[in-house]
């Protein structure tokens, strides 16, 4: 009988390539990104969004730093798409990570189906997410209530997949691993994470991408956690 639901944030409750779209298209317009030669917004966003994938994944497995990651997701976008590293605007990350949190854009039935599951299990968070930006989008977009704990990688000093968190996460709940289940968008971070640990999880994956042998359970959209629960 499961008692505690583990939810991931980013990607999975918190829409993040659609706020992030957003943010981008307001950037693009506010640094007349079109002068210094982009001239297609969505070219822009397309090679930033794969940029950002790939380093968060390494991010995820410890291979970079926070702080490389930030310096490099819009800097190699830039340089990619032509522009000479001297006319990279460099506030342009600092500006994206202070508007892009205030976003509030969730996946569909998000609050309906947190709203279910709370009245049955006690929900949690756990968030390879930057500390700073991750309470900003659990506040402004009103989630806070839904969830007893909102464990963030920063505190605990390492990210998903290593175990250390999942531990640090089950003992911050008072849960065991049999009562338990992880729900997350990246198979590396969060599904072998929680595998790995020995815990449940649940792969949620709105883009239909191939699903491992070895990975049980998937849902494609939120709504199914009503039936599943």
């Amino acid at each position: 009988m499961k008692k505690h639901i583990f939810f991931d944030l980013d990607h999975t409750i918190w829409d993040f390539d659609r706020n992030a779209e957003e943010t981008l298209n307001e950037l693009y317009h506010t640094y007349k990104l079109n002068e210094i030669g982009l001239n297609s917004c969505a070219d822009f966003i397309l090679k930033y969004t794969e940029n950002n994938h790939q380093l968060w994944a390494d991010y995820h497995l410890g291979k970079i730093t926070k702080d490389f990651l930030r310096a490099e997701r819009f800097s190699k976008t830039f340089i990619e798409l032509g522009i000479h590293p001297d006319a990279v605007p460099h506030q342009f990350e600092d500006d994206y990570v202070s508007i892009s949190p205030t976003k509030t854009n969730l996946f569909e039935a998000a609050e309906d189906v947190l709203a279910y599951l709370q009245q049955k299990y006690t929900l949690h968070i756990i968030s390879n997410g930057f500390k700073e930006t991750t309470l900003t989008k659990m506040n402004l977009s009103n989630l806070n209530p839904y969830f007893e704990n909102v464990i963030i990688s920063e505190d605990v000093g390492v990210n998903k997949p290593n175990p250390i968190i999942f531990e640090y996460a089950l003992d911050k709940a008072k849960a065991s691993k049999e009562e338990s289940i992880m729900i997350g968008d990246s198979l590396e971070a969060d599904i072998y994470g929680a595998l790995n640990f020995g815990m449940e999880a649940i792969f949620f994956n709105p883009l239909e991408k191939d699903k491992p042998a070895d990975v049980k359970n998937q849902i494609t959209h939120l709504k199914e956690l009503l039936q599943l629960f």
